[in-house]
């Protein structure tokens, strides 16, 4: 395709389709410019599942010992599990190897720093501009250290976010939960984890050698199996992770997905309850969210999307709890990044202090219809779309926080350039889904002409 654009530079690091734009000669470079960056030191590597990941992985490690640094390598781990490993052992900072939920072709370097937060804006520019400049400080072949291995990253992260729960009553309530991992980070962790809480796990997609069975982004329409698997099995649930497992989609006992959107508003719901704080959510988030904080009398903030983004504002306004739109949970007593596990964890003891089903615990929440399209975009077109867009809509409320979002008493439409595909994402939320696909079709028939 002429128009492809498979190298992606962003707060959520580098990604490339491998072959294509991820080739060992650059991620190398770009490892030891984190090196540079990070200073003499032990540097974290963990990845996921990709067949593609020893290259990658040792493209990385030959940058990081070219420039000083000591490489550990802690194998396949969740991202989240990496992040907290990092604070934990002091290390100057760590590389996920990891594409998330994109396609299995795509890879990346997910750069993370000595506190376990992914590199702040400014930073990953500081990154950027030191790999440009292509003058790394290389040690002689006596200074090359030797690489580590440390395999006690699951369950240092396992016991920490175990005990932010009252455990004992989850475990008193013996869930039966299907585990689809998708083959991923977490195919070893997360049925490891869920047991330690007392549950019966039925797996799915937990190979680590086989490839992804799914595309790996956990909508509603890629994990129909999840959904048949939990009601033939009579589960009380069903959990589905992308392939890094900072993302979590949630099943209920009747086979129905909940929408990624659910997932930070029940553990919201049930943090809230017991501990004030403002919330921080991204723009793309549902408004479920603000109706959950309300209800607490909590504030909420919101934040362009991606990480680094949503925790840079808790720490601003104080806030202990965020997320985002896409599954992922924030706790900064636990972890100051998207953590599954934390999500696991929240979603559990609300359903064994509420004595409730998942579909009841839905139910307690507002519902609105989200409708989603996204287009093939080169960053050099996304500026004449949302343009045509504000023309649209002109006279509407709009926040350009991050693209274009149009806002109306009870609905949304947002425009804005992904953080990690060559895409220009369009929602809209709506009271009905025929609302929401109009707002959606309307969007999309206007850039048509610019397209």
């Amino acid at each position: 395709m002429a128009r492809r654009l498979s190298l992606k530079i962003s707060v959520a690091g580098v990604r490339g389709i491998v072959g294509e734009s991820l080739t060992p000669q650059l991620v190398t470079s770009y490892a030891a410019a984190f090196g540079t960056y990070c200073g003499a030191g032990p540097v974290l590597i963990g990845s996921d599942t990709r067949p593609s990941r020893e290259m990658v992985k040792h493209a990385a490690i030959a940058g990081l010992l070219s420039v000083g640094c000591t490489p550990v390598d802690v194998g396949i781990v969740p991202v989240p599990a990496l992040q907290f490993h990092v604070r934990k052992t002091g290390a100057f900072g760590a590389i996920c190897i990891s594409a998330s939920h994109n396609p299995i072709e795509w890879n990346a370097l997910k750069f993370i720093g000595p506190d376990g937060i992914v590199l702040r804006p400014n930073q990953s520019e500081e990154l950027t501009d030191l790999y440009h400049q292509g003058f790394y400080p290389r040690v002689t072949a006596a200074e090359i250290a030797e690489t580590r291995l440390d395999h006690t990253v699951l369950s240092a992260h396992r016991e920490a976010v175990i005990a932010l729960i009252d455990a004992e009553h989850v475990r008193r309530r013996g869930f039966r939960i299907v585990a689809d991992c998708t083959n991923g980070a977490a195919s070893l962790a997360m049925p490891e984890f869920l047991r330690a809480l007392g549950c019966e796990v039925i797996e799915l997609n937990t190979d680590m050698d086989e490839p992804f069975p799914r595309n790996p982004e956990p909508l509603p329409e890629n994990i129909g199996g999840l959904c048949t698997l939990v009601r033939e099995s009579g589960a009380d649930m069903g959990i589905a992770l992308d392939a890094d497992a900072d993302r979590l989609a949630l099943v209920n006992e009747l086979g129905e997905p909940l929408g990624e959107d659910c997932t930070i508003a029940l553990a919201a719901r049930h943090y809230l309850k017991r501990r004030k704080s403002p919330i921080v959510v991204n723009v793309s988030t549902s408004r479920i969210v603000d109706d959950v904080a309300a209800e607490q009398g909590c504030a909420v903030y919101r934040t362009r999307v991606g990480e680094i983004h949503v925790v840079k504002k808790m720490i601003e306004v104080g806030a202990e709890i965020g997320g985002e739109h896409n599954g992922g949970v924030i706790l900064r007593e636990v972890n100051p990044c998207r953590d599954s596990f934390v999500g696991m964890a929240l979603l559990l003891e609300s359903l064994a202090e509420e004595g409730r089903t998942l579909s009841e615990l839905r139910g307690l929440l507002p519902h609105y219809a989200t409708v989603k399209a996204k287009v093939e975009c080169l960053p050099r077109e996304v500026a004449p779309y949302l343009r045509a867009l504000q023309q649209l809509f002109a006279g509407e409320q709009m926040d350009t926080t991050d693209g274009l979002t149009v806002l109306w008493p009870d609905r949304w439409l947002q425009a804005r350039p992904s953080n990690t595909e060559p895409v220009l994402r369009i929602t809209a939320e709506a009271p009905t889904e025929h609302e929401a696909e109009v707002l959606v079709r309307e969007a999309l028939d206007c850039i048509k002409p610019t397209l």
